[in-house]
């Protein structure tokens, strides 16, 4: 078993589900130590600016609650557990590239981002009080995020709005319906439109994002004898980095038009586009990997709001994250560390 690979599986095996990030953030702390560190709470920054262009190693450090998943094992060339693939392949990379003595000398300032709550909600993300309150961090050159990136370097992300739509009507005794108005069934020619809504692409800069709502949740009605006057759903809609989050909002408030409330529960805007940058093109050139769009939403646009240009590249399919059966192949982890520590050991061309 290669070292990666045995970092990788050690990570897997420190429990570290959204909020519990202690014993996860202390262990690489350790292994890392003697290295220039600072620590927030639950998060940490591993590096320093020493004279060369800043580029961030960017990772979340914590996962989704369990699905009944045992201790990580590796078989036939494959990680099986727990965050495997979102993504502590790619936090044993992150690792492995701060230990290695090449890249620290090399003609690149490599700062590793560490950080917690990823997966929960967006505004108890580690990442943003820690490029607050660490603002040399947003000096950077250009950020890689290692989340699974299907052996592509994605580019951008989808923004996001989370938003309640609630039809109303009036309450009545279940044996006499015409006294009341259904508030649920009201919903029904609407939630049929929604069901068959198909993915919108937009071409942004060669690339094709796809335009998607969701209904994800729905609640109402108060007994089964008792037709409902209220019922709310929440509706996820992922739009195109080519919209402002105004454009985006008002193009959810019109496919909700015959809903009589609609309520803007959280935003996060999507993802610049970073195509051309001369590292971008170093990983490029390094793994042969196509650029392609980021569906769904990642800090890239965190970054992104603090001027940070960041791209995503690491080891792992994006459709494995938060499944029951996670895992990663090893050679995608080892393939990204090679693709990166050539990358970072490269001196950058004039």
């Amino acid at each position: 078993m290669s070292e990666l690979a045995e970092t990788a599986r050690w990570l897997v095996d420190i429990p570290s589900v959204t909020g519990d990030e202690t014993a996860i953030v202390d262990a690489i702390a350790m292994r890392l130590d003697g290295m220039d560190e600072h620590r927030l709470g639950k998060s940490l920054i591993v590096g320093r600016p020493t004279g060369g262009p800043m580029i961030l190693l960017v990772g979340h450090l914590d996962t989704v609650p369990p699905q009944g998943q045992g201790p990580a094992r590796i078989e036939d060339g494959v990680l099986h557990g727990l965050g495997a693939a979102d993504m502590k392949g790619g936090l044993a990379v992150m690792v492995h590239l701060l230990e290695d003595p090449e890249v620290v000398s090399g003609p690149y300032s490599v700062v590793g981002v560490f950080y917690d709550a990823e997966e929960g909600p967006m505004d108890a993300n580690g990442l943003g009080p820690l490029l607050e309150s660490h603002p040399w961090l947003t000096e950077a050159d250009l950020a890689v995020v290692l989340e699974p990136s299907d052996r592509q370097i994605q580019i951008g992300c989808n923004g996001s709005i989370n938003a309640a739509v609630t039809f109303t009507g009036r309450s009545s005794h279940s044996a006499r319906p015409w006294w009341g108005d259904n508030a649920i069934t009201k919903a029904g020619e609407w939630l049929s439109a929604m069901h068959q809504r198909r993915p919108e692409v937009h071409v942004v800069s060669g690339l094709e994002y796809r335009e998607v709502m969701s209904v994800t949740m729905a609640s109402g009605g108060i007994a089964r004898n008792v037709v409902p006057d209220r019922f709310t759903l929440s509706l996820n809609y992922r739009f195109s980095p080519e919209r402002t989050v105004d454009e985006a909002i008002e193009v959810l408030r019109q496919a909700c038009a015959v809903a009589d409330e609609v309520a803007i529960l959280d935003v996060a805007p999507s993802g610049p586009i970073e195509t051309t940058h001369q590292f971008v093109q170093r990983i490029r050139d390094v793994s042969g990997a196509e650029l392609a769009a980021k569906q769904g939403w990642t800090d890239v646009a965190r970054l992104g709001q603090h001027g940070v240009p960041a791209v995503n590249f690491g080891p792992g399919r994006a459709s494995e994250a938060h499944q029951q059966h996670e895992f990663v192949a090893v050679d995608e982890i080892e393939s990204t560390f090679r693709t990166l520590r050539t990358a970072l050991t490269t001196p950058p061309e004039p």
